[in-house]
């Protein structure tokens, strides 16, 4: 029997009690691996979205749109490369729970994996995350565990682990190792194959928000591998410390609060979000994020969720830069979920007046920015 036991980011896994060369362990882990590189095979790539700018800009905006993946967001990449990452390594285990700390989107396409190879699947979660989330969760088969502390989610999700002889699957230490960032059809590599055929096939800015912040890693790691004069620019929301780890160079930065807007933003620097790789991050009001998502259904006819206003903003910032200065090029950002998960959120007036979130100045600035292409100073 092997007791041998490896160590988590921010700490120590179960012991691992499976003979691996055990001929029936060896069937089930195969069997999984397929089961998780078939959901990839016969899924088509999301779709590159047009943003309407005026002609005269001469700059063209793109959404890679994520939310059409099967679980409905940007994370069911992360999951599936979280799932084979974890199955090769020997750390999922027939009949053993997975467990994760997520603020919902990971943990419904985690949910979605664990039912698919069939095994137990265990989201540690604010207690603030949408009930839509919650219930998509279950619908997968997977159980809710409420913290009411955000920042208390990676002890809660490690004591599970080794209380259930399970796998904390700790996606903030391993998004940005688990997907390679060279190629083999991660995000990056997809956008710029679907841009070959545009007017400006390497945008002048890739715009990726960051809650792990592997999908930035991948991105920035791609570009630099490639040679692309492609930079990448991560928005932080309020309440995040991500900003102010990459402005001062501190890797112990940390906020006292959780993210308002789901799925981005965090209170420590986390292991996966590489600073180094990065080329600018802007730091975005709650309300800009609001006012953006809204404009972005007003242009598109689409609903998206927070984070996804939060990279548009940005975008619509860097636009505007490009046009002060007479460039012509592309900007990429992504959408990361479908906005029909925060209908009680970021589409709700009453939900924006409880927490004293005023869009009206940012939404007149989108306005402005749409009908001259300048920024507000």
């Amino acid at each position: 029997m092997d007791t041998s036991e490896h160590a988590a980011g921010h700490g120590a896994r179960a012991t691992v009690d499976v003979d691996r060369s055990d001929p029936e362990y060896r069937a089930w882990l195969k069997e999984a691996v397929r089961k998780v590189q078939a959901d990839a095979n016969r899924s088509a790539d999301t779709h590159l979205l047009r943003f309407p700018l005026p002609e005269t800009w001469g700059i063209d905006l793109y959404l890679k749109d994520e939310s059409t993946h099967p679980t409905g967001s940007l994370k069911h990449r992360l999951a599936r490369s979280l799932f084979l990452y974890g199955l090769c390594n020997g750390w999922i285990r027939p009949d053993r729970p997975v467990i994760e700390a997520s603020s919902g989107s990971t943990a419904v396409s985690e949910a979605y994996f664990a039912k698919l190879i069939g095994v137990p699947f265990i989201a540690v979660m604010p207690r603030t995350t949408s009930p839509e989330k919650t219930r998509l969760i279950e619908f997968h088969g997977g159980r809710c565990h409420f913290v009411d502390d955000s920042r208390t989610m990676y002890e809660q999700s490690a004591a599970l682990a080794t209380e259930t002889g399970g796998h904390y699957m700790d996606q903030f230490t391993y998004a940005e190792r688990a997907t390679d960032w060279r190629g083999n059809n991660n995000i990056a590599e997809s956008i710029y194959q679907q841009l070959r055929l545009e007017r400006y096939p390497e945008p002048a800015w890739i715009v990726a928000t960051a809650g792990t912040g592997g999908t930035s890693a991948t991105i920035a790691r791609y570009v630099h591998y490639l040679q692309h004069d492609t930079r990448v620019c991560v928005p932080d929301p309020e309440n995040s410390c991500f900003f102010d780890g990459w402005t001062h160079h501190d890797p112990l930065a940390t906020s006292d609060r959780g993210s308002r807007i789901e799925g981005i933003g965090r209170p420590r620097m986390e292991p996966s979000f590489v600073p180094g790789a990065i080329d600018r991050m802007m730091k975005v009001p709650d309300a800009a994020s609001v006012a953006a998502v809204r404009a972005l259904e007003r242009a598109i006819g689409r609903k998206a969720g927070g984070s996804t206003g939060t990279g548009l903003w940005s975008a619509f910032k860097l636009i505007a830069e490009m046009v002060e200065r007479g460039e012509r090029g592309s900007v990429v950002t992504l959408l990361c979920d479908p906005g029909d998960r925060y209908l009680d959120k970021y589409y709700s007036d009453s939900w924006l007046e409880e927490q004293g979130l005023d869009i009206a100045p940012y939404t007149a600035a989108i306005d402005d920015f749409l009908a001259t292409g300048t920024w507000p100073c």
